[in-house]
Protein backbone atom coordinates (compact mmCIF):
# COMPACT_ATOMS: atom_id res chain seq x y z
CA UNK A 1 0.00 0.00 0.00
CA UNK A 2 1.23 3.34 -0.59
CA UNK A 3 1.89 5.44 2.40
CA UNK A 4 1.09 9.25 1.64
CA UNK A 5 3.46 11.47 4.35
CA UNK A 6 1.47 12.94 7.00
CA UNK A 7 -2.04 13.23 5.52
CA UNK A 8 -5.16 12.82 7.48
CA UNK A 9 -8.36 12.81 5.99
CA UNK A 10 -11.19 13.57 8.21
CA UNK A 11 -15.36 13.46 7.18
CA UNK A 12 -17.73 11.79 4.57
CA UNK A 13 -14.50 10.17 2.87
CA UNK A 14 -12.97 9.29 5.79
CA UNK A 15 -13.96 5.64 5.53
CA UNK A 16 -12.78 5.11 2.23
CA UNK A 17 -9.19 6.37 2.01
CA UNK A 18 -7.43 2.76 2.84
CA UNK A 19 -9.01 1.43 0.22
CA UNK A 20 -8.07 4.29 -2.19
CA UNK A 21 -5.01 4.25 -1.03
CA UNK A 22 -4.58 0.15 -2.07
CA UNK A 23 -6.11 1.24 -5.76
CA UNK A 24 -3.91 3.26 -6.35
CA UNK A 25 -0.72 1.13 -5.28
CA UNK A 26 -2.13 -1.31 -7.83
CA UNK A 27 -1.74 1.14 -10.32
CA UNK A 28 1.47 1.97 -9.62
CA UNK A 29 1.38 5.45 -8.29
CA UNK A 30 4.47 6.43 -6.22
CA UNK A 31 3.57 7.62 -2.48
CA UNK A 32 4.74 10.91 -3.47
CA UNK A 33 1.73 11.09 -5.79
CA UNK A 34 -0.70 9.68 -3.46
CA UNK A 35 0.15 12.06 -0.91
CA UNK A 36 -1.04 14.53 -3.64
CA UNK A 37 -4.36 12.60 -4.40
CA UNK A 38 -4.74 12.18 -0.88
CA UNK A 39 -4.37 16.37 -0.80
CA UNK A 40 -6.94 16.80 -2.74
CA UNK A 41 -9.66 13.97 -1.01
CA UNK A 42 -8.82 15.76 2.20
CA UNK A 43 -9.89 18.94 0.08
CA UNK A 44 -13.03 17.19 -0.95
CA UNK A 45 -13.86 15.77 2.05
CA UNK A 46 -14.21 18.79 3.94
CA UNK A 47 -15.86 20.47 1.50
CA UNK A 48 -18.79 18.90 1.45
CA UNK A 49 -18.96 19.17 5.20
CA UNK A 50 -18.97 22.48 4.98
CA UNK A 51 -21.86 22.87 2.35
CA UNK A 52 -23.90 19.59 4.33
CA UNK A 53 -23.84 17.48 1.64
CA UNK A 54 -24.03 13.76 2.06
CA UNK A 55 -21.87 11.30 -0.31
CA UNK A 56 -25.08 10.81 -2.56
CA UNK A 57 -25.28 14.67 -3.35
CA UNK A 58 -21.96 14.51 -5.18
CA UNK A 59 -23.27 14.80 -8.52
CA UNK A 60 -21.40 15.85 -11.61
CA UNK A 61 -22.64 19.38 -10.78
CA UNK A 62 -21.57 19.47 -7.46
CA UNK A 63 -17.88 18.21 -8.56
CA UNK A 64 -17.63 21.15 -10.97
CA UNK A 65 -18.72 23.89 -7.72
CA UNK A 66 -15.70 22.10 -5.63
CA UNK A 67 -13.27 22.20 -8.61
CA UNK A 68 -14.20 26.07 -9.30
CA UNK A 69 -13.61 26.68 -5.42
CA UNK A 70 -10.01 24.95 -5.65
CA UNK A 71 -9.58 27.76 -8.84
CA UNK A 72 -10.59 30.28 -7.07
CA UNK A 73 -8.22 29.69 -4.30
CA UNK A 74 -5.39 29.42 -6.31
CA UNK A 75 -4.66 25.20 -6.02
CA UNK A 76 -2.02 23.94 -7.96
CA UNK A 77 -3.66 20.86 -8.26
CA UNK A 78 -7.18 19.61 -9.11
CA UNK A 79 -8.21 22.76 -10.63
CA UNK A 80 -10.25 20.53 -13.44
CA UNK A 81 -12.76 17.74 -13.78
CA UNK A 82 -9.94 15.85 -15.47
CA UNK A 83 -6.60 14.69 -14.02
CA UNK A 84 -6.73 14.07 -10.13
CA UNK A 85 -10.36 14.76 -9.17
CA UNK A 86 -11.26 12.14 -12.47
CA UNK A 87 -9.19 9.64 -10.97
CA UNK A 88 -10.31 10.60 -7.15
CA UNK A 89 -14.52 10.59 -8.65
CA UNK A 90 -13.72 7.54 -11.04
CA UNK A 91 -12.80 5.44 -8.03
CA UNK A 92 -15.79 6.76 -5.48
CA UNK A 93 -18.24 5.68 -8.88
CA UNK A 94 -16.58 2.23 -9.00
CA UNK A 95 -17.49 1.58 -5.38
CA UNK A 96 -20.88 3.09 -5.54
CA UNK A 97 -19.70 5.97 -2.96
CA UNK A 98 -21.16 8.40 -5.06
CA UNK A 99 -23.95 8.19 -7.67
CA UNK A 100 -22.86 6.97 -11.49
CA UNK A 101 -22.71 9.60 -14.28
CA UNK A 102 -26.59 9.90 -15.79
CA UNK A 103 -27.16 10.07 -19.03
CA UNK A 104 -29.05 13.89 -20.05
CA UNK A 105 -32.46 13.36 -21.25
CA UNK A 106 -33.08 13.68 -24.93
CA UNK A 107 -34.64 17.04 -25.26
CA UNK A 108 -35.74 16.72 -29.03
CA UNK A 109 -37.80 13.60 -31.21
CA UNK A 110 -34.22 13.57 -33.69
CA UNK A 111 -32.25 13.16 -29.85
CA UNK A 112 -34.54 9.74 -29.19
CA UNK A 113 -33.79 8.87 -32.34
CA UNK A 114 -30.64 8.69 -32.53
CA UNK A 115 -30.27 7.39 -29.05
CA UNK A 116 -32.62 4.24 -30.19
CA UNK A 117 -30.09 4.12 -33.14
CA UNK A 118 -27.16 3.51 -30.67
CA UNK A 119 -29.17 1.34 -28.66
CA UNK A 120 -29.69 -0.96 -31.98
CA UNK A 121 -25.78 -1.14 -32.72
CA UNK A 122 -24.90 -2.12 -29.42
CA UNK A 123 -27.74 -4.95 -28.62
CA UNK A 124 -28.40 -6.00 -31.79
CA UNK A 125 -25.45 -5.55 -34.41
CA UNK A 126 -22.97 -6.00 -31.26
CA UNK A 127 -20.83 -3.21 -32.76
CA UNK A 128 -17.57 -2.09 -30.98
CA UNK A 129 -17.67 1.57 -28.93
CA UNK A 130 -15.83 3.24 -31.44
CA UNK A 131 -17.82 1.86 -34.32
CA UNK A 132 -20.89 3.24 -32.43
CA UNK A 133 -19.68 6.28 -31.92
CA UNK A 134 -19.40 6.84 -35.86
CA UNK A 135 -22.26 5.50 -36.85
CA UNK A 136 -23.93 7.73 -34.66
CA UNK A 137 -21.68 10.84 -35.69
CA UNK A 138 -22.56 10.06 -39.47
CA UNK A 139 -26.09 9.84 -38.45
CA UNK A 140 -26.16 12.94 -36.70
CA UNK A 141 -24.45 15.01 -39.30
CA UNK A 142 -26.49 13.39 -41.89
CA UNK A 143 -30.03 14.79 -40.01
CA UNK A 144 -28.36 18.12 -39.58
CA UNK A 145 -27.50 18.67 -43.27
CA UNK A 146 -31.18 17.48 -43.98
CA UNK A 147 -32.58 19.87 -42.25
CA UNK A 148 -34.68 17.57 -41.10
CA UNK A 149 -36.42 18.79 -37.02
CA UNK A 150 -39.52 17.74 -36.88
CA UNK A 151 -41.32 14.63 -35.45
CA UNK A 152 -41.98 13.36 -38.90
CA UNK A 153 -39.09 11.53 -41.56
CA UNK A 154 -41.37 12.46 -44.53
CA UNK A 155 -39.68 14.86 -46.02
CA UNK A 156 -36.48 12.22 -46.39
CA UNK A 157 -35.90 11.35 -49.67
CA UNK A 158 -33.08 9.56 -52.29
CA UNK A 159 -32.03 13.16 -53.52
CA UNK A 160 -30.97 14.69 -50.13
CA UNK A 161 -29.17 11.47 -49.39
CA UNK A 162 -27.07 11.84 -52.58
CA UNK A 163 -26.84 15.47 -52.02
CA UNK A 164 -25.07 14.47 -48.68
CA UNK A 165 -22.83 11.99 -49.69
CA UNK A 166 -21.88 14.93 -52.65
CA UNK A 167 -21.10 16.72 -50.07
CA UNK A 168 -18.90 14.59 -48.09
CA UNK A 169 -17.13 13.56 -50.89
CA UNK A 170 -15.92 16.86 -51.92
CA UNK A 171 -13.80 16.86 -48.51
CA UNK A 172 -12.90 13.35 -47.69
CA UNK A 173 -11.11 10.44 -49.59
CA UNK A 174 -12.19 7.36 -50.93
CA UNK A 175 -11.81 5.35 -47.83
CA UNK A 176 -12.95 7.74 -45.58
CA UNK A 177 -16.34 8.41 -47.85
CA UNK A 178 -16.96 4.68 -48.24
CA UNK A 179 -16.91 4.65 -44.33
CA UNK A 180 -19.36 7.07 -44.15
CA UNK A 181 -21.53 5.26 -47.08
CA UNK A 182 -21.58 2.28 -44.42
CA UNK A 183 -22.51 3.99 -41.83
CA UNK A 184 -25.48 5.65 -43.61
CA UNK A 185 -26.75 3.00 -44.71
CA UNK A 186 -26.53 1.15 -41.91
CA UNK A 187 -28.75 4.43 -39.97
CA UNK A 188 -31.06 4.44 -43.07
CA UNK A 189 -32.13 0.52 -42.81
CA UNK A 190 -32.55 1.39 -39.19
CA UNK A 191 -35.73 4.11 -39.65
CA UNK A 192 -37.07 1.75 -41.81
CA UNK A 193 -37.05 -1.05 -40.00
CA UNK A 194 -38.25 1.05 -36.95
CA UNK A 195 -41.17 2.64 -38.83
CA UNK A 196 -39.78 6.25 -39.69
CA UNK A 197 -39.52 5.79 -43.46
CA UNK A 198 -42.08 3.83 -46.01
CA UNK A 199 -39.22 2.33 -47.73
CA UNK A 200 -35.62 1.40 -47.00
CA UNK A 201 -33.14 4.41 -48.28
CA UNK A 202 -30.53 2.72 -47.84
CA UNK A 203 -29.33 1.07 -51.64
CA UNK A 204 -29.41 5.18 -52.36
CA UNK A 205 -25.91 5.20 -50.79
CA UNK A 206 -24.03 3.98 -53.52
CA UNK A 207 -20.52 3.20 -52.61
CA UNK A 208 -17.39 5.53 -53.90
CA UNK A 209 -15.37 4.37 -56.80
CA UNK A 210 -12.41 2.19 -55.82
CA UNK A 211 -9.73 0.99 -57.63
CA UNK A 212 -7.47 -0.78 -55.17
CA UNK A 213 -4.92 -2.05 -58.01
CA UNK A 214 -3.90 0.63 -59.19
CA UNK A 215 -0.85 2.13 -58.30
CA UNK A 216 1.84 1.03 -55.80
CA UNK A 217 1.68 -0.48 -52.47
CA UNK A 218 2.13 2.17 -49.46
CA UNK A 219 4.59 -0.32 -47.84
CA UNK A 220 8.07 1.16 -46.17
CA UNK A 221 10.96 -0.36 -47.49
CA UNK A 222 13.29 -1.80 -45.34
CA UNK A 223 16.03 0.40 -44.65
CA UNK A 224 13.16 2.56 -43.31
CA UNK A 225 11.77 -0.01 -41.26
CA UNK A 226 15.11 -0.39 -39.80
CA UNK A 227 15.42 3.19 -39.13
CA UNK A 228 12.02 3.10 -37.17
CA UNK A 229 13.56 0.32 -35.36
CA UNK A 230 16.76 1.86 -34.61
CA UNK A 231 15.55 5.06 -33.81
CA UNK A 232 14.14 3.64 -30.15
CA UNK A 233 16.25 4.50 -27.42
CA UNK A 234 16.43 1.07 -25.55
CA UNK A 235 18.04 2.18 -22.98
CA UNK A 236 14.90 3.59 -21.57
CA UNK A 237 11.99 1.64 -20.57
CA UNK A 238 9.65 3.72 -23.31
CA UNK A 239 12.40 2.67 -26.29
CA UNK A 240 12.16 -1.13 -25.25
CA UNK A 241 8.03 -1.09 -25.27
CA UNK A 242 7.74 1.01 -28.44
CA UNK A 243 10.62 -1.51 -30.12
CA UNK A 244 8.66 -4.39 -28.91
CA UNK A 245 5.70 -2.69 -30.19
CA UNK A 246 6.83 -1.97 -34.12
CA UNK A 247 8.78 -5.10 -34.35
CA UNK A 248 5.31 -7.01 -33.77
CA UNK A 249 3.71 -4.99 -36.41
CA UNK A 250 7.39 -4.59 -38.66
CA UNK A 251 7.10 -8.64 -38.60
CA UNK A 252 4.14 -10.35 -38.01
CA UNK A 253 1.74 -7.69 -39.22
CA UNK A 254 -0.62 -7.40 -36.89
CA UNK A 255 -3.38 -4.47 -36.20
CA UNK A 256 -3.07 -1.60 -33.56
CA UNK A 257 -5.95 -3.09 -32.16
CA UNK A 258 -4.62 -6.80 -32.06
CA UNK A 259 -1.23 -5.10 -30.38
CA UNK A 260 -3.03 -3.42 -27.73
CA UNK A 261 -5.34 -6.45 -26.68
CA UNK A 262 -2.41 -8.55 -26.12
CA UNK A 263 -2.21 -10.37 -22.77
CA UNK A 264 0.86 -11.72 -20.99
CA UNK A 265 -0.89 -15.30 -21.19
CA UNK A 266 -1.16 -14.75 -25.09
CA UNK A 267 2.75 -15.31 -24.93
CA UNK A 268 3.67 -18.45 -25.18
CA UNK A 269 7.45 -18.95 -24.64
CA UNK A 270 7.55 -22.73 -24.43
CA UNK A 271 6.02 -23.51 -27.86
CA UNK A 272 7.17 -19.78 -29.50
CA UNK A 273 3.77 -19.25 -30.60
CA UNK A 274 1.61 -15.77 -29.94
CA UNK A 275 -2.30 -15.70 -29.85
CA UNK A 276 -3.98 -13.37 -31.55
CA UNK A 277 -7.10 -12.01 -31.27
CA UNK A 278 -8.40 -10.76 -34.82
CA UNK A 279 -11.18 -9.57 -35.98
CA UNK A 280 -14.70 -10.97 -35.59
CA UNK A 281 -13.31 -12.10 -32.55
CA UNK A 282 -10.98 -14.52 -34.41
CA UNK A 283 -8.68 -16.13 -32.10
CA UNK A 284 -5.14 -17.43 -34.37
CA UNK A 285 -1.85 -18.40 -33.05
CA UNK A 286 1.12 -17.40 -35.19
CA UNK A 287 4.81 -18.52 -34.67
CA UNK A 288 6.90 -16.20 -32.67
CA UNK A 289 10.00 -15.42 -35.16
CA UNK A 290 13.20 -14.81 -32.94
CA UNK A 291 13.64 -11.25 -32.98
CA UNK A 292 10.03 -10.63 -32.07
CA UNK A 293 10.43 -13.18 -29.06
CA UNK A 294 13.64 -11.31 -27.79
CA UNK A 295 12.64 -7.71 -28.08
CA UNK A 296 9.20 -8.95 -26.40
CA UNK A 297 11.33 -10.67 -23.30
CA UNK A 298 13.90 -7.64 -23.23
CA UNK A 299 10.77 -5.26 -22.78
CA UNK A 300 8.99 -7.59 -20.07
CA UNK A 301 11.43 -8.50 -17.96
CA UNK A 302 13.61 -4.96 -17.96
CA UNK A 303 10.82 -2.63 -19.05
CA UNK A 304 7.30 -3.47 -18.28
CA UNK A 305 5.87 -2.05 -14.67
CA UNK A 306 4.42 -4.61 -12.34
CA UNK A 307 1.24 -4.82 -10.85
CA UNK A 308 -1.78 -7.08 -11.50
CA UNK A 309 -2.96 -5.84 -14.79
CA UNK A 310 -2.32 -8.12 -17.31
CA UNK A 311 -2.31 -6.62 -20.49
CA UNK A 312 1.00 -6.92 -22.23
CA UNK A 313 1.83 -2.91 -23.05
CA UNK A 314 1.20 -0.13 -20.57
CA UNK A 315 2.13 2.63 -19.95
CA UNK A 316 5.31 3.95 -18.71
CA UNK A 317 3.84 6.47 -15.69
CA UNK A 318 1.75 5.65 -13.45
CA UNK A 319 -1.62 4.26 -13.65
CA UNK A 320 -0.10 1.45 -15.08
CA UNK A 321 -3.10 0.48 -17.76
CA UNK A 322 -3.49 -1.28 -20.85
CA UNK A 323 -2.36 1.21 -24.22
CA UNK A 324 -5.33 1.82 -26.36
CA UNK A 325 -4.89 0.51 -30.38
CA UNK A 326 -4.92 4.53 -30.85
CA UNK A 327 -2.07 4.63 -28.41
CA UNK A 328 -0.27 2.25 -30.67
CA UNK A 329 -1.09 4.61 -33.49
CA UNK A 330 0.69 7.32 -31.82
CA UNK A 331 3.47 5.75 -30.86
CA UNK A 332 4.29 4.92 -34.23
CA UNK A 333 3.95 8.43 -35.79
CA UNK A 334 6.12 9.83 -32.86
CA UNK A 335 8.63 7.16 -33.38
CA UNK A 336 8.52 8.21 -37.30
CA UNK A 337 9.71 11.82 -36.72
CA UNK A 338 12.30 10.85 -34.28
CA UNK A 339 13.86 8.66 -37.13
CA UNK A 340 13.51 11.83 -39.70
CA UNK A 341 10.52 9.95 -41.91
CA UNK A 342 7.14 11.30 -43.11
CA UNK A 343 4.41 10.18 -40.15
CA UNK A 344 2.62 7.17 -40.83
CA UNK A 345 -0.06 5.10 -38.89
CA UNK A 346 0.40 1.62 -37.40
CA UNK A 347 -0.88 0.08 -40.45
CA UNK A 348 1.36 1.09 -42.77
CA UNK A 349 3.47 -1.31 -40.66
CA UNK A 350 1.33 -4.00 -41.82
CA UNK A 351 2.14 -3.76 -45.21
CA UNK A 352 5.62 -3.39 -44.98
CA UNK A 353 5.28 -7.02 -43.83
CA UNK A 354 3.55 -7.91 -46.45
CA UNK A 355 5.73 -6.36 -48.63
CA UNK A 356 8.99 -7.82 -46.90
CA UNK A 357 7.61 -11.68 -46.79
CA UNK A 358 6.50 -11.06 -51.03
CA UNK A 359 9.99 -10.01 -51.19
CA UNK A 360 11.68 -12.63 -49.37
CA UNK A 361 9.69 -14.98 -51.76
CA UNK A 362 7.28 -16.31 -50.08
CA UNK A 363 4.12 -17.33 -51.56
CA UNK A 364 1.10 -15.25 -51.20
CA UNK A 365 -0.66 -18.70 -49.16
CA UNK A 366 1.59 -17.68 -46.46
CA UNK A 367 1.23 -14.35 -46.34
CA UNK A 368 -2.26 -14.35 -46.31
CA UNK A 369 -1.93 -17.39 -43.23
CA UNK A 370 0.13 -14.79 -41.27
CA UNK A 371 -2.21 -11.91 -41.92
CA UNK A 372 -5.19 -13.63 -41.34
CA UNK A 373 -6.89 -12.44 -44.59
CA UNK A 374 -9.96 -13.96 -44.93
CA UNK A 375 -9.99 -13.70 -48.61
CA UNK A 376 -7.27 -14.87 -50.75
CA UNK A 377 -8.25 -12.36 -53.15
CA UNK A 378 -7.38 -9.20 -50.32
CA UNK A 379 -3.51 -10.54 -50.69
CA UNK A 380 -3.23 -10.31 -54.08
CA UNK A 381 -3.38 -6.24 -53.48
CA UNK A 382 0.89 -6.74 -52.37
CA UNK A 383 1.51 -8.45 -55.30
CA UNK A 384 0.78 -5.75 -58.05
CA UNK A 385 4.72 -3.33 -57.28
CA UNK A 386 6.46 -7.16 -57.80
CA UNK A 387 7.68 -5.71 -61.37
CA UNK A 388 9.91 -8.93 -61.69
CA UNK A 389 7.16 -12.02 -60.85
CA UNK A 390 4.43 -9.61 -63.16
CA UNK A 391 7.18 -9.75 -66.06
CA UNK A 392 7.00 -13.89 -65.95
CA UNK A 393 3.44 -13.94 -66.55
CA UNK A 394 2.97 -11.42 -68.48
CA UNK A 395 2.41 -12.75 -72.30
CA UNK A 396 4.03 -10.33 -75.10
CA UNK A 397 2.14 -7.87 -76.92
CA UNK A 398 0.79 -8.99 -80.63
CA UNK A 399 3.09 -7.88 -83.50
CA UNK A 400 6.05 -6.22 -80.84
CA UNK A 401 9.46 -7.18 -81.60
CA UNK A 402 10.99 -10.43 -80.00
Amino acid sequence: MCKPFGIHVSGPLEPFVSRFLEELARLGYSPWSATSYLVVRRHLSLWLDDQELAMAELTSQRVQEFVAERRARGYAKGRSNGGMVQVLISYLRSIGAVPEVMSPVPETHLAWVLDDFTTYLISQRGLAQGTVHWYRYVAHQFLSTCGISKYSFEGLTTNKVTAFILTESRRRSVGSLNNVAVALRSFLRFLYLQGHTPLSLAAAVLPAPSWRDTGLSRALSEQQVARLLASCDRQTNAGRRNYAILTLLARLGLRSKEVASLTLDDVDWRDGEILVTSKGNRHDRLPLPVDVGEALADYCYRARPGGSCRALFLHVRAPYVALSNSSISEIVTRVCERAGLPPVGAHRLRHSAATAMRRAGAPLLEISQVLRHRHAKTTTHYAKDDHDALASVTRRWPGDAV
